[in-house]
C-alpha cells in the first residue's frame, strides 16, 4: 500500500467478499478511518488483522479532516472504509477526499462490493445507462417533490434506469409515492440483504411491489431499481414541449415569455425550456 489516502471497498454482507488486495491494504495501513470502529474492528478480527482504527463519520468529518491531512503530509498510509461497500457512496468521506485532492496529497482506491451496482445487475432492467440517487427525502412532501422533479426530467428526455437506497420502515410509503410519480406499470425491482443468507430480489411493476410491501415486512438493507420511462413517452413529451413553444412564439411572445408559458404548462424546469426555446427561435 503506497503512502497517501486509499479508499477501500469492504463487504456488503458476506465477509468472503473482502478482496486479498483490500485485506493487504488494511493490514499495512498506519491508520484505518471507519464509520463505526466496532463494525470495522469485527470485520478485521475475522481476518486476523489488527489495525489502528479512527472514527470518521458524518458528525466528525470536518474535525477529523485536518488531523488526517497531517498524517498524509507525514507520509503515512491511511485507509478509508465505510461500514459496508464502497466508501463515499451514500457514506462519509467526500469532504476528506476533496480536501486531500486540494492539498495535492495522493488519493487512490481499491474497488470492491457495491450494493447499487449489484442490485442493478440483478434487476433485469436496462443497465447501459443508470442514475444513482441514494436515499429519497424521509418526509412525504419533500419526497414527492423530488420524485416530481425526476419525472419532469424524464419528460424532457431522460431515459435511464434509476437506483435508490431505502430503509425498511419507509419502504411502503416510498413505493406508493414512486408509483404515483412514475406510473403504476413502471417496471422495477427490489433487492435486499444482498450477499447475505436471506438475499432476495423481487421484480414486478411499481404497483405490484407497492401492494406487496404494503403488508409484507421488509428487513435489511434495501435497493430499489426503477426502469426508464418508455421511449414513446419521452418522445411525446419532447414533441409536446416543442408544440407549446412554437405556439407561444407564433403568438408573438418573446423567447423568455414563451419559455415561461411552456414551462408552466408542462411542469418542466424553466432553464431547460428556455434553452429549447432559444434553439427553436434560432431555427426559425
Amino acid at each position: 500500500m503506497p503512502a497517501g489516502l486509499t479508499l477501500v471497498a469492504t463487504p456488503i454482507g458476506n465477509l468472503g467478499d473482502l478482496s486479498p488486495r483490500a485485506l493487504a491494504a488494511l493490514r499495512d495501513a498506519d491508520a484505518v478511518l471507519c464509520e463505526d470502529t466496532r463494525v470495522t474492528g469485527g470485520m478485521l478480527a475475522r481476518h486476523g488483522v489488527s489495525a489502528t482504527l479512527l472514527p470518521l463519520h458524518e458528525h466528525n468529518e470536518d474535525d477529523q479532516t485536518p488531523r488526517v491531512l497531517e498524517r498524509l503530509r507525514a507520509g503515512q498510509r491511511v485507509a478509508l472504509v465505510s461500514d459496508a461497500g464502497t466508501p463515499l457512496v451514500s457514506d462519509p468521506g467526500y469532504r476528506l477526499v476533496r480536501a486531500a485532492i486540494a492539498a495535492g496529497l495522493p488519493v487512490g482506491a481499491i474497488p470492491g462490493p457495491n450494493a447499487a451496482v449489484m442490485a442493478l445487475t440483478l434487476s433485469g432492467l436496462p443497465p447501459d445507462r443508470f442514475l444513482f440517487l441514494g436515499f429519497l427525502p424521509a418526509k412525504a412532501g419533500p419526497r414527492a417533490a423530488e420524485l416530481g422533479r425526476l419525472r419532469a426530467v424524464e419528460r424532457a428526455g431522460l431515459s435511464a434506469t434509476m437506483v435508490f437506497y431505502e430503509s425498511p420502515h419507509r419502504l411502503a410509503e416510498s413505493l406508493a409515492a414512486m408509483a404515483a410519480a412514475f406510473g403504476d406499470d413502471r417496471p422495477a425491482a427490489l433487492s435486499r440483504e444482498l450477499t447475505k443468507r436471506f438475499e432476495e430480489t423481487r421484480r414486478g411493476t411499481l404497483r405490484e411491489l407497492a401492494a406487496h410491501y404494503a403488508t409484507a415486512e421488509a428487513r435489511g438493507e434495501i435497493c430499489l431499481v426503477v426502469g426508464p420511462a418508455p421511449a414513446e413517452a419521452a418522445a411525446d413529451a419532447a414533441a409536446g414541449l416543442d408544440a407549446a413553444l412554437r405556439s407561444a412564439l407564433a403568438a408573438g411572445l418573446s423567447v423568455r415569455d414563451a419559455a415561461a408559458t411552456a414551462a408552466e404548462a408542462t411542469g418542466l424546469p424553466r432553464k431547460q425550456v428556455y434553452a429549447r426555446a432559444l434553439d427553436l427561435a434560432r431555427a426559425g
